[in-house]
């Protein structure tokens, strides 16, 4: 399979190709909801839940489906979201997964919610180009289709968990068209058959069960994954670390039989490898929704804060929070759960979500969004450098994502502040925007110096993918960090290399890891190039390390994409790896530890 164009390089002809296409009228009002409202708890979940039950008939709820994907299938800016909630039980349906749209089984087992059909991501809404089809989710489900062959062919914050596939899956678009995708992370869940990577650049796999894999293009990895293929890097490109350090699995919503709901809060595991679910319950212990603060677009801060004061858990059903002043978190175990790709939205230079130094928390399912200028950080955990340990019961980041631009104008310093020790980071996609809607994007526009900032010790990062920041995207201070997968592309839009260039040095570091640090390993990592002005522009490298022996970069690559005179990445890793440069190239080194390279 040839190297697919990266989706940027395609990106003027594919807005405009957006445009054309018509947006679906609004769905039915909250009156005409899926499941009426004096069945017991469906009030609780907000007017943008949408809960079936097998009693409803697959006709009605196939309309509901259809009804969303029309409004969702090519609304990549809009404020619409939505929650298709399952109840146990088997459906006759074929769902497609539009944007903002989050598909979940409300059973205590995938297998409890069967879906005879498809629960699709494709991309003909872009002419089959399939590398922009961001924000959006399946989990707890299974899924049997009729031709025996599951479409999921996402980009970066295209989540699928926990699931069970009675059948392949195939992880790029129909044809026709050019059939590209970019991105995508699976965890905890099963696949029968054959899984095909097809198109798809970048993937991770974590904690799964294969029949099978097939495919390889830039950079997959498997962590903990059953049935994966052997270690082989480059041609194929699979990087397999064979178990999971330390991870749990995100928290996820079910309701019992007495019609109330209830949160369950997977348990850590340590040296894992393959599904939590299929040998038994998964080990863990359950919320009641009792005790969550259910929250709906246009609440404020200060409300929520005074429930999170109370003890109170936090789920955000799906809508726009925007926010004048941060949200808090500080008491061990708390849950935030978003449903919908739950959106909180910066409107006073402020920050979003603030967790103090304490362990056990859980922040899932959010997308965090500078609508404002000035914003020092959008989410930080701790409080500065400390020495408290969290080791037995870490603060997770789970499918969190940040966008500066792109829906609307606004910047913000660091996107994710982790300060503690022990942090996990389980899916996380930052986007300094490099295309949206008309006045969101440009060099001052929408400026953001990093992704990602950790100066906590021990904190690892499953699927960690970072872009278009204007300085190091990730600057990693901290001790003994493990990173499993990242996926990277530099700014787009340099204007000049003297607006890129700092202490003599041409660009910056996509991944630096500071010159303090004595220990820190990475897996998977994959840089690119594209700088769309023709202006000649030039780092000096993707990543920069400390020469230390503690230090070990295993499976990294670098690619230009920009065409003769747009320019290109100098060295692969500090002063190690040949240019990309001025036209479509890659490099491949296989090691680098204490200042060696392997190629």
């Amino acid at each position: 399979m040839p190297v697919a164009p990266n989706r940027r390089t395609v990106l003027r002809s594919s807005l405009a190709l957006a445009a054309a296409l018509p947006l679906a009228g609004a769905l039915p009002s909250a009156s005409a909801s899926a499941t009426p409202s004096d069945r017991p708890g469906a009030a609780d979940l907000g007017p943008n839940v949408l809960l079936f039950d097998p009693s409803m008939g697959d006709a009605a709820i196939q309309a509901q489906v259809d009804s969303v994907f029309a409004t969702q299938q090519s609304n990549q800016f809009g404020t619409e979201r939505y929650a298709l909630a399952f109840l146990p039980g088997t459906y006759n349906v074929d769902i497609n997964v539009g944007f903002y749209t989050h598909v979940l089984g409300l059973g205590a087992a995938p297998d409890d919610v069967v879906i005879n059909g498809h629960v699709t991501v494709d991309a003909q809404w872009l002419g089959g180009n399939g590398t922009q089809n961001f924000w959006r989710a399946a989990e707890n489900l299974c899924i049997v289709p009729p031709d025996g062959l599951e479409r999921w062919a996402v980009a970066q914050a295209g989540p699928m968990r926990r699931a069970h596939i009675k059948g392949d899956m195939t992880l790029w678009p129909s044809p026709p068209g050019n059939r590209w995708s970019s991105g995508g992370f699976l965890a905890d869940s099963v696949v029968d058959g054959q899984v095909d990577s097809g198109s798809q650049q970048q993937w991770l796999s974590r904690n799964d069960r294969f029949g099978s894999w097939t495919g390889s293009n830039w950079n997959m990895v498997f962590v903990g994954t059953q049935g994966a293929p052997a270690q082989h890097f480059p041609n194929p490109a699979w990087t397999v670390v064979d178990a999971t350090p330390t991870v749990r699995e995100k928290p996820f919503l079910t309701r019992n039989a007495d019609g109330s709901y209830q949160v369950f809060v997977p348990a850590l595991r340590a040296d894992s490898a393959g599904p939590t679910w299929v040998s038994g319950p998964a080990a863990g212990h359950a919320v009641p929704l009792s005790r969550f603060h259910v929250a709906r677009p246009g609440e404020s801060a200060e409300s929520i804060n005074r429930a999170l004061a109370r003890g109170q858990h936090l789920l955000l059903t799906p809508g726009v929070y925007p926010l004048a002043a941060p949200i808090r978190v500080r008491r061990p175990g708390t849950v935030v759960l978003g449903l919908g790709l739950a959106t909180l939205q910066a409107t006073n230079g402020n920050a979003l979500l603030e967790v103090g130094d304490v362990g056990g928390v859980s922040v899932a399912g959010i997308l965090l969004e500078a609508a404002s200028a000035g914003s020092p950080v959008l989410l930080s955990v701790g409080e500065g450098r400390s020495r408290t340990r969290h080791v037995a019961n870490p603060t997770v980041l789970f499918d969190v994502y940040a966008r500066i631009g792109g829906a609307v104008a606004g910047g913000a310093d660091v996107s994710v502040r982790i300060d503690s020790n022990d942090v996990i980071c389980d899916n996380l996609w930052l986007w300094r925007a490099d295309h949206g809607n008309d006045g969101t994007v440009g060099w001052t526009v929408n400026p953001a110096d990093t992704g990602i900032e950790v100066n906590g010790d021990r904190v690892t990062a499953y699927g960690l993918a970072v872009e278009h920041y204007q300085k190091y995207e990730v600057l990693w201070r901290g001790d003994h960090g493990r990173t499993y997968f990242f996926q990277n592309e530099h700014p787009y839009d340099v204007p000049t290399q003297s607006a890129w260039t700092h202490d003599g040095t041409l660009g910056y570091a996509a991944y630096k890891v500071a010159d303090t640090v004595t220990s820190h390993q990475a897996w998977g990592l994959g840089s690119y190039c594209f700088f769309d002005l023709n202006a000649g522009i030039y780092t000096d490298r993707a990543y920069e390390v400390p020469d230390t022996p503690g230090v070990v970069f295993t499976d990294l690559m670098t690619v230009c994409l920009n065409g003769p005179g747009g320019g290109g990445i100098l060295h692969c890793i500090n002063a190690s790896g040949a240019p990309v440069q001025n036209g479509f190239g890659t490099f491949y080194m296989t090691a680098y530890s204490d200042g060696a390279a392997t190629p």
